[in-house]
């Protein structure tokens, strides 16, 4: 496996990133204030995650030739961990000493807990029970992108997919209105809609009949679309450009495993680092200077820093940098809790505090090891020992059309 140890030292990098850009906030005012002006570590961070998603999601999914193995493995790998930070977040507000954040108590609890169940949250009106969940929303849509993608056969298509998203974001992403399903039919139905519809689209991919999968593939990659285009929090050209980000992971993937031509990836990776530039600069508007520097600066040395890690692929790399990317799914989802904790009860907060903030990387580090031994593993076990239960194991003899539940397998080792 340390062919994979770029990835983790990526997912380790920008899942720190991310947890030091919300500390900022609390143990270093002044220089969270000074960097605000030219840098973002946050989108920074996230943008580097998408593009390891990107790489290593579809791969997964190929590898498996299943879509019920495949979504298994991902309710195993995400759920277990979310449902008990989930229920972190929320246990001052159910104790009476805390409201919940942006306003989530006033919506209907129904309605808050559906929307975060489907991960969908974030293009369904609803604010995030934890201010790092919406990241997860746009896992999510592009879960449903890929296996929309799959059970249709378009799933090599990658540059083409990056390149059009890009496309539409740069052209038709300020047009597009946000929240406006929200806004029209009200929350609480939308949501309620959307679940019903992913509910039936999960149901139908995963049956054993090829009709069924490409209905439910394709109806849950159209919900999708119209979720990010129609009803996002933020812009559609942001929804869309960093869905576009995460299809470059996937070019670069089937690049490199000789599934598409080394020009057409590089065109694509270069369609869309420039339509994502192009896509904040017209859309944010003029004096909007700062907003553009953010966005650009994350934009382009994520890519940086994506490319440099996959150019280091076959090197080792450190022992730290690769358990920090264990650790990070962990350490993403735990730190606003553990933030929140030291900033509303114990009195941090105010003033620069570098010995505080020490101690709060030491004991996020703990917790989130602990977390990943005893939550995150254990889970991903039972996952898979699941999936071996409910997924037959394809043989060579059999051609793709009679595999069950399965796609044409790619010609190449997966990278998942």
């Amino acid at each position: 496996m340390t062919r994979l140890g770029w990835l983790d030292a990526l997912r380790g990098l920008a899942a720190l990133a991310v947890a030091l850009h919300h500390a900022g906030y609390v143990y270093f005012p002044s220089v969270h204030a000074h960097l605000a002006g030219w840098f973002d570590p946050g989108t920074f961070g996230v943008l580097v995650f998408f593009l390891v998603s990107g790489y290593i999601v579809p791969a997964s999914l190929e590898r498996r030739g299943s879509v019920r193995g495949f979504w298994i493995g991902r309710f195993f790998r995400i759920y277990p961990l979310l449902a008990v930070a989930g229920l972190l977040a929320v246990t001052p507000f159910l104790l009476g000493v805390r409201g919940l954040r942006a306003g989530l108590e006033q919506h209907d609890p129904v309605t808050a807990v559906v929307a975060h169940v489907t991960m969908l949250q974030d293009v369904l009106g609803v604010p995030n029970a934890i201010n790092v969940l919406w990241t997860l929303t746009y896992e999510m849509v592009f879960y449903l992108l890929i296996v929309a993608l799959f059970v249709t056969g378009g799933h090599r298509r990658s540059a083409s997919v990056a390149a059009g998203l890009a496309a539409a974001a740069l052209l038709a992403g300020g047009l597009l209105p946000t929240a406006l399903l929200s806004h029209s039919a009200g929350t609480g139905p939308v949501a309620a809609a959307a679940a019903l519809a992913l509910l039936a689209a999960l149901a139908a991919a995963m049956s054993g009949r090829r009709a069924a999968r490409v209905a439910g593939g394709v109806l849950g990659g159209v919900v999708a679309v119209l979720l990010v285009a129609l009803n996002g929090r933020v812009q559609a050209w942001e929804g869309l450009a960093m869905l576009a980000v995460m299809f470059t992971g996937t070019v670069v993937y089937r690049a490199e495993h000789g599934q598409i031509r080394r020009r057409t990836a590089a065109a694509a990776a270069a369609a869309v680092c420039l339509g994502t530039l192009a896509a904040g600069v017209v859309h944010t508007g003029p004096g909007s200077g700062r907003d553009q520097l953010l966005w650009s600066g994350a934009v382009v040395l994520a890519a940086l820093t994506f490319a440099t890690a996959w150019l280091l692929r076959d090197r080792t790399f450190p022992r730290w940098a690769t358990g920090l990317g264990t650790v990070s799914y962990s350490l993403y989802l735990l730190h606003p809790i553990l933030l929140a904790v030291a900033a509303q009860f114990l009195g941090f907060g105010g003033r620069d505090d570098p010995p505080g903030l020490l101690l709060f990387l030491a004991v996020l580090l703990a917790v989130s090891w602990a977390s990943q031994r005893w939550i995150e593993a254990p889970a991903q076990r039972l996952g898979r020992r699941l999936t071996r239960r409910v997924v037959p194991r394809p043989t060579s003899a059999d051609p793709p059309e009679q595999r069950p539940d399965c796609a044409p397998r790619p010609s190449s080792p997966s990278a998942a």
